[in-house]
């Protein structure tokens, strides 16, 4: 795990996981899907980017993740343009953001292919934890009904900033992510992952996808 921390030759992830106000929830949505979503998109090296929404009453409803083609891609210069130069819109939208977790991650695959109506997100802790995912899990969740992947993101300290209107969060955990047919299934694979890791059911969120967006379509 140590050696897939050093490297940005794999493919990249950037996982954005906020909440908003519901006074400004429906600005921040069309925000999200009239421009960010493919703003992000378009950038040289961004394969495609992906909104969900969690399931219940979570206290971080809205979760973003933009695969890249390496890690990168978010050293180079367009993204650099990109993220020193935000619109006014993003500007409005980050300073209403509350929560937020921000990490440039590098995808590690553990089992499976495609993208599910559904994922859940277990919060792993630490890399000892994260060690223990990578080996147990495609056993343990590969064979079940919809089920379709697993991953890993495994944050890059350095890349990690938080957003331009934010303070810096030092702490840096991996996550493993799974890709399902349904919720209800999503769920139901994300709790006995976490029983087989000794995880907390507070440390697993659900999502439903809003919609996807691959760069090759624009």
């Amino acid at each position: 795990m140590v050696d897939i921390l050093q490297t940005r030759e794999a493919q990249g992830e950037l996982f954005i996981w906020t909440n908003v106000e519901a006074v400004h929830e429906e600005d921040f949505n069309r925000w999200y899907d009239r421009e960010h979503m493919e703003e992000r998109a378009r950038i040289p090296g961004f394969i495609w980017s992906r909104r969900y929404r969690a399931v219940g009453d979570d206290k971080c409803r809205y979760l973003a993740l933009y695969r890249t083609r390496d890690v990168g891609v978010f050293l180079s210069e367009p993204y650099r343009k990109a993220f020193g130069n935000q619109t006014q819109w993003s500007m409005t939208n980050f300073g209403r953001m509350f929560g937020n977790t921000r990490r440039v991650t590098i995808v590690t695959p553990v089992i499976g292919k495609g993208t599910g109506a559904a994922l859940a997100l277990i919060q792993l802790g630490d890399l000892p934890t994260a060690s223990r995912a990578a080996n147990e899990i495609g056993a343990l969740l590969g064979e079940e009904t919809g089920f379709l992947a697993a991953r890993i993101l495994f944050p890059d300290p350095e890349l990690s900033t938080p957003l331009p209107t934010k303070g810096a969060n030092n702490f840096i955990e991996p996550f493993l992510i799974v890709e399902a047919t349904t919720e209800p299934v999503a769920a139901a694979l994300a709790s006995r992952a976490a029983q087989k890791l000794s995880i907390a059911a507070d440390k697993v969120t659900t999502f439903d996808l809003l919609w996807d967006l691959r760069s090759e379509d624009l």
